[in-house]
């Protein structure tokens, strides 16, 4: 996709690109998010309701990553990200936290299937989308094994 100079000409200039977690639906100007937009003169009531109408469809209180660009007129444009594997795999074994020596000591077994349900979902996330399931299912399996998580075939 080779860009043009009508194209380089009419970009706003970048202020910053702001990384952030936030609980799905519940968005609110305090803190995390009210000093991290405050700083660079964002809309807060802007960007909370905007992140909350499209967070609703999840579980409260699951954590989205939020990347958002803010430009030098104080507009801004933000995508959200589905919550990390960790956090996925973390919920399908029902544990709190991983392994501190993976590798060595296992917490807990999840299937085939809860890893192929975990790349579905992480198929939706736009910096996902062209990934095949079967290398979302491998990376998935990675993060696993570094959690001190089994993969096995079927769950006795």
């Amino acid at each position: 996709m080779a860009t043009t100079l009508k194209d380089v000409a009419t970009r706003k200039p970048v202020l910053a690109t702001i990384r952030l977690l936030v609980p799905a639906g519940a968005a609110k100007p305090a803190p995390p998010v009210g000093p991290a937009l405050g700083f660079y003169r964002l809309n807060l009531m802007a960007f909370c309701k905007d992140f909350n109408a499209r967070t609703q469809k999840y579980k409260a209180e699951t954590p989205m990553q939020v990347t958002l660009t803010a430009y030098k007129d104080s507009t801004f444009e933000f995508v959200v990200k589905s919550p990390s594997v960790s956090w996925f795999l973390k919920k399908a074994a029902g544990i709190d936290t991983a392994s501190g020596r993976p590798g060595h000591s296992i917490v807990t077994s999840l299937s085939l299937r809860h890893v192929y349900e975990i790349a579905k979902l992480k198929q939706s996330d736009p910096f996902c989308k062209h990934m095949s399931l079967e290398a979302l299912s491998k990376s998935i399996i990675g993060t696993a094994k570094s959690m001190g998580i089994e993969i096995v075939k079927d769950l006795d």
